[in-house]
């Protein structure tokens, strides 16, 4: 099955809490702390791997969690860092973060990667946080958070050659002739429902062709199975227009070339500037004398493209046909079109988030409610039965300006602060 969109879900891993442990040795009878720090959580990283052509594997697996860092432990030793999860996508695969809409990343080479979701920092064990009013620290940091994103892949298939057309005009035959690929092949309108794809082998050369499945009039607006077949011919640096000039199904070739062209125009002008060779297939039912196939090669022509006649299915002029491709590649390699323009993903602002330090005060019935990133690492950190831990995650609260919001909302002596878990009775130490 080719399967060429998948929307999934990844963590990263969290960071390992810091320890908070004191020597105890033998004549040391009030050992310092030596808390060790904790590891790092494990990133989430995309891949690209040129032995896979599908993205089908993700339609049986959707949840994705790289592994999270190890506790620090005593006698200052750090706990290990998480494994990072390597997630291997087909060539071709745009990496897009479902909540932004914005593209993460375009792997279009074999071995490419990038870190779609990092994993938390180490929390610091209670050795860090001595200093000469505070010997013995009764706390640690907490690991840093994991992150977590909702993934879309979209894969658009590389090939040099992208062979269009109606369908039933005969690309699967010229793709089975020319190169080592099997497609099905059967007289219906739409026996090919995927790309497929072929080396093929000319010269000293050999280049990758694609059948792109039938488009139909009306696909660029997405009819039939159209923007899924057109996305698939955006990466291609030539296409081959195959047209039955035969008209063996009652059909006119010049209107087919020109509802195609069409087609092409409509889903994106960069496509339809790509160049082109056009293939009048089915020569074995017409002769070159016949006035159909000398009105189609004439107005063809007439347009700037160069016709070349020929029958895939007994190898009539399939060979002067991929010279010419080769020819042309070799000419769109000197003058490479220029990258696709994406709206990327602001990964700098990702890390920085600016929302990390904010703490928000509400209400819920008699209760008052604060929450917040940061607020919540202070809080996994708090040591509740250590007053100057406790002291420390007040002033903490205190000095963002929470208590004044609550103030303003109405608390008074005697209300309860709710922050995550844990109850407190606010009273004015002052």
């Amino acid at each position: 099955m080719f399967v060429d969109r998948a929307k999934i879900y990844i963590k990263s891993g969290k960071g390992g809490n810091g320890c908070v442990s004191f020597r105890r040795e033998p004549f040391v009878p009030e050992g310092g702390p030596d808390g060790g720090d904790g590891g790092k959580g494990g990133d989430v990283v995309f891949q690209a791997d040129r032995n896979l052509r599908t993205l089908m594997d993700f339609r049986y697996k959707r949840k994705y969690e790289a592994e999270n860092g190890q506790d620090g432990m005593k006698k200052k030793r750090f706990g290990k860092n998480g494994e990072n999860l390597v997630i291997k996508v087909p060539m071709g695969t745009v990496v897009i973060d479902e909540e932004t809409g914005l593209v993460m990343k375009d792997l279009t080479e074999d071995g490419e990667a990038f870190v779609a979701a990092k994993g938390g920092k180490g929390g610091k064990g209670n050795t860090n946080f001595k200093n000469s009013v505070r010997q013995a620290p009764n706390f640690a940091e907490a690991g840093g958070f994991a992150k977590e994103r909702s993934i879309i892949l979209e894969m658009k298939m590389i090939a040099d050659v992208g062979l269009v057309g109606f369908p039933n005009v005969g690309k699967s035959s010229l793709l089975a002739t020319a190169t080592s690929a099997q497609p099905k092949i059967e007289n219906y309108h739409f026996t090919t429902i995927a790309p497929n794809l072929g080396v093929v082998q000319i010269f000293d050369t050999s280049f990758v062709m694609a059948d792109i499945a039938g488009i139909i009039e009306g696909a660029h607006k997405g009819l039939g199975l159209g923007l899924k077949f057109l996305k698939h011919i955006e990466r291609t640096k030539i296409l081959i227009h195959v047209v039955d000039v035969s008209g063996s199904e009652g059909r006119d070739p010049i209107d087919d070339f020109e509802k195609i062209n069409n087609e092409l125009r409509e889903y994106s002008e960069r496509v339809a500037k790509k160049p082109m060779l056009v293939a009048a297939n089915k020569m074995d039912m017409i002769d070159e004398e016949d006035p159909k196939y000398i009105e189609f090669k004439e107005y063809v022509e007439g347009k700037g493209y160069r016709v070349f006649p020929i029958s895939a299915p007994i190898n009539l002029g399939v060979h002067e046909l991929m010279a010419a491709a080769a020819a042309e590649l070799q000419k769109a390699a000197l003058n490479p079109e220029q990258e696709e323009e994406y709206e990327y993903f602001d990964f700098d602002v990702d890390d920085k988030d600016p929302d990390f330090k904010e703490i928000y005060a509400s209400k819920k019935g008699d209760v008052y409610v604060l929450t917040g990133k940061q607020l919540q690492k202070i809080f996994d950190s708090t040591n509740f039965n250590d007053m100057g831990s406790l002291r420390y995650l007040y002033k903490y609260v205190e000095k963002k300006g929470a208590i004044e919001k609550l103030l303003e909302m109405g608390l008074q002596e005697g209300d309860t602060i709710k922050i995550f878990d844990y109850e407190f009775e606010y009273w004015d130490e002052y």
